[in-house]
């Protein structure tokens, strides 16, 4: 029986630190107090490396040695957890704590289908027979919101998208009705239809059944939509805390304010974003140095079309010739036509699903097509991607950690291309291109000595966007570039994207589901649903008058810090 007036989670003067090759210790986590009552959503909102994951992976004793615990103290619904072993008798992971990672593809066995992975929990704690587990797995995938559910079901990860993967993480998270729930970016790959129902889902949670929440997240907007109270850290400090109103209508501390002027408006576009003013004289000049050896590469005209796509179709499956055979054909991509032009950014926006990672891949060679014409730079593409097509044409993942090697140092990793394509002549000098580039994107040069999994999530993001550009493309293919970063990184990194296009000539397909990106960065927009172009138009016209349904509902579900703030100064104004 829970207890409806203790708190489900106490953490009083926690530091966590992690030692140094030197014999020093740095202190990730320093005198953090929080708490969370029955009921309430908590927002731990800060910079990538603000110590926001260390502290959930603290109360759920998932620290990764030899990282510890150094001081302090933890209770969850009244039970303190031991700080050296992070366990405590009567509190079970998965059946009292449930955790939603950010990245599900480490959070998913690739090994097993998703039913067996929903089921597996619920078998073990709740003790029910395989028949309800199954029924209440099937119940989970509705509430989340995955499409044929059923099918579904039966699926491996790696036949999922990204936004479903993730949906399946939260389903996991829900099935054993835990007290507290770790959300780490919950709704970081989902778009803006299915990030309203997780939402709405969290919220219920809360209010019907007590569930207590600490949602660490870098979107404003869904911080403003469903938070009860906000912790700002930075640098392993809380800056400030409070109830989510007063917090982002009147932050009290410099910090606090520059991270909420950092939020993109979705209902104006600026010919910059805010950044920190912090801003290092060394990563100033690192970009300056990156947009001038880009700039020099040359290449066709402002007006020229880069990429030319045109009746493009992609099918999964195998068709069956035979007399009484069914064929399983999925088609992914139906019939889709778009251009982008030289100096362009394109977006291309749409729910988990419907197809827009497929047709990047398309256009990488990653994924062959069905029909349809894709021309590059006035050449048509066949299967295989010739050497040049490949040094212009780079891409960024959506998930950053599956797309750096864990066995290479982050130097290695960014050089390697610089190297195989001959833009630098000896590996000292791509090392220091590789050094150059970690600092534009603003991480320091010596970070290139550390292996990917030493990075948090916005960080690894950061150093895949330095790899994309280390062998100078004519076109970038951005899957979801900023979804892991913080705001403030978000604004760097999307004006240095607008930089290069506006002194290199750098055309972009930009993917995503925020909708206040988009407005900032895309000269046009192309809405996909199921697999189709339901709406193509430039993008002031696209968010001022929207002509498609779909596209006025997701511009009517997305949640926006400037809405809130709208409501919120409107009603003072009574």
């Amino acid at each position: 029986m829970r207890n409806a007036t203790q708190p489900v989670l106490e953490i009083r003067n926690l530091r966590v630190e992690y030692p140094l090759a030197n014999g020093e210790t740095l202190a990730a986590v320093n005198d953090v107090n929080l708490t969370i009552e029955p009921g309430e959503i908590h927002a731990l909102v800060g910079e990538s490396g603000a110590g926001k994951t260390t502290v959930g992976n603290a109360l759920m004793g998932l620290l990764q040695a030899p990282g510890r615990i150094a001081s302090g103290s933890i209770a969850i619904a009244g039970k303190p957890i031991d700080v050296r072993t992070g366990r405590t008798a009567g509190i079970i992971p998965g059946r009292d704590v449930g955790a939603i990672f950010q990245d599900p593809m480490t959070s998913l066995n690739p090994l097993f289908t998703v039913e067996s992975q929903l089921c597996e929990g619920m078998l073990t704690h709740l003790k029910i027979s395989r028949r309800e587990a199954r029924a209440k797995a099937l119940d989970l995938m509705k509430a989340v919101g995955i499409p044929e559910p059923e099918r579904r079901l039966g699926s491996y990860p790696h036949q999922l998208s990204g936004g479903q993967r993730q949906r399946v993480v939260i389903a996991t998270a829900l099935a054993c009705d835990p007290q507290l729930i770790v959300a780490d970016e919950p709704t970081t790959a989902l778009d803006v239809s299915v990030q309203a129902q997780i939402l709405r889902l969290i919220r219920d949670l809360a209010d019907v059944r007590r569930v207590g929440i600490l949602l660490v997240t870098h979107n404003m907007g869904v911080v403003a939509e469903i938070a009860d109270r906000v912790t700002i850290m930075q640098n392993g400090h809380i800056i400030e805390s409070g109830p989510a109103r007063d917090v982002l209508t009147s932050p009290k501390a410099p910090y606090a304010r520059t991270l909420i002027s950092a939020v993109p408006p979705i209902d104006t576009r600026l010919k910059r974003l805010p950044v920190p003013s912090e801003e290092t004289e060394t990563t100033l000049k690192a970009r300056e140095a990156v947009r001038t050896k880009s700039t020099s590469r040359g290449g066709a005209k402002q007006t020229d079309v880069v990429l030319d796509v045109r009746n493009l179709c992609v099918e999964y499956g195998s068709r069956s010739f035979m007399p009484g055979s069914k064929s399983s054909v999925f088609r992914a991509v139906k019939d889709v036509s778009f251009d982008v032009r030289r100096g362009e950014i394109f977006g291309l926006v749409g729910e988990s699903g419907c197809g827009k990672t497929t047709v990047a891949n398309t256009i990488a060679g990653l994924v062959t097509q069905t029909s349809g014409k894709i021309e590059f730079q006035g050449a048509a593409l066949g299967a295989r991607r010739e050497k040049s097509v490949r040094q212009s044409l780079q891409m960024v993942f959506q998930d950053p950690y599956s797309a750096l090697n864990p066995r290479l140092r982050i130097n290695s990793a960014i050089a390697e291309p610089i190297l195989f394509y001959k833009l630098a002549s000896t590996a000292e000098e791509a090392r220091l291109d590789a050094k150059t580039l970690l600092e534009a994107v603003g991480l320091p040069g010596d970070a290139g000595a550390r292996f990917s999994h030493a990075f948090s999530g916005g960080q690894r993001q950061r150093i895949a966007i330095a790899r994309a550009l280390g062998p100078l493309p004519s076109m970038l293919i951005c899957d979801e570039p900023t979804s892991a970063l913080d705001v403030s990184v978000q604004a760097q990194i999307l004006n240095l994207l607008k930089d290069l296009r506006d002194l290199a000539g750098l055309s972009i397909l930009f993917i995503s589901h925020d909708l206040a990106v988009i407005r900032q960065m895309c000269d046009r927009v192309a809405v996909m649903k199921a697999g189709e172009i339901v709406e193509l138009a430039d993008t002031e016209t696209l968010f001022s008058a929207p002509r498609h349904d779909y596209t006025r509902e997701l511009l009517r579900l997305a949640p926006s810090l400037d809405r809130i703030l709208c409501k919120e100064n409107a009603v003072a104004s009574l």
